[in-house]
């Protein structure tokens, strides 16, 4: 599904959904002397500014990069404190994101997760389900390539079984089959802007086929660092950028209404 910039009257051109790498954890904590964990532990401050951030400006979903595939071959001590400190943001924030109609969503390979985890997951999950606010998708033990192998596995089980053909998959059959397309009751469109913060240029395996026609924002700011107003300089880069998907500018024009 194709992502598109949603303008409310005469307001700034806005995301409908964002997506994030929040890097920087581990250098923030070095440039303080803490160990890696506290970098991770002050970046949840982060987390809860753009979540508020986007409730404020009605962004209708968010998803955010936790923990990749390949974060599992980091040091075992800092992949264990990093999945208690999922436990233990699930345990202390959920309460107050439900009471804001938040709802939370995790994609990613569980199988990989402690049984606990999975568990607090599961219970997060069923408590915000009918909530309709903010959608927010964390991605935990996530690949992007993992997405397109198990969402090619599916529905290569599906032409198996009679119950699809080869020629019959398209763009969307595909799209449904992806860690955000199997959110089965809830339609979601691709990310309209993508933001990297702690100063790489690249989408490191985050959503590859989702962040097809998505804007890109970059920022030098560490992740527990990243603030108000760093949220509102991307959405501002965001609202200036002519979003073309493959029209040329007079066209898309026309298609959004500006004549």
């Amino acid at each position: 599904m194709e992502a598109t910039a949603t303008r409310r009257g005469d307001a700034m051109i806005l995301p409908r959904h964002i997506a994030i790498i929040m890097d920087g954890n581990g250098r923030w904590a070095a440039a303080r002397g803490q160990p890696r964990a506290a970098g991770h532990k002050s970046g949840l401050g982060a987390v809860r500014m753009t979540i508020e951030e986007c409730v404020k400006h009605r962004i209708e979903a968010l998803t955010l990069f936790a923990f990749s595939s390949e974060n599992w071959r980091r040091p075992a001590e800092e992949v264990s404190s990093l999945m208690g400190l999922f436990v233990e943001a699930l345990d202390r924030e959920v309460a107050e994101l439900h009471e804001n109609n938040v709802r939370i969503r995790v994609i990613g390979d569980r199988t990989a997760l402690s049984v606990r985890l999975q568990a607090r997951i599961a219970a997060a999950e069923e408590q915000t389900a009918a909530n309709t606010g903010l959608q927010v998708q964390v991605a935990v033990s996530y690949g992007g390539r993992w997405d397109v192998v198990q969402a090619v596995q599916k529905l290569a089980k599906q032409c198996a079984q009679g119950a699809l053909r080869p020629e019959d998959i398209t763009e969307r059959e595909v799209s449904s089959a992806l860690a955000l397309g199997v959110l089965d009751d809830l339609t979601l469109a691709d990310p309209d802007l993508f933001i990297r913060t702690g100063g790489e240029k690249r989408i490191s395996n985050f959503l590859l086929w989702n962040l097809a026609y998505t804007e890109l924002y970059f920022t030098d700011k560490l992740w527990p660092d990243f603030d108000r107003a760093e949220f509102e300089a991307a959405l501002a880069y965001f609202a200036a950028r002519e979003r073309r998907f493959g029209l040329v500018g007079a066209q898309q024009r026309v298609v959004q209404g500006g004549g």
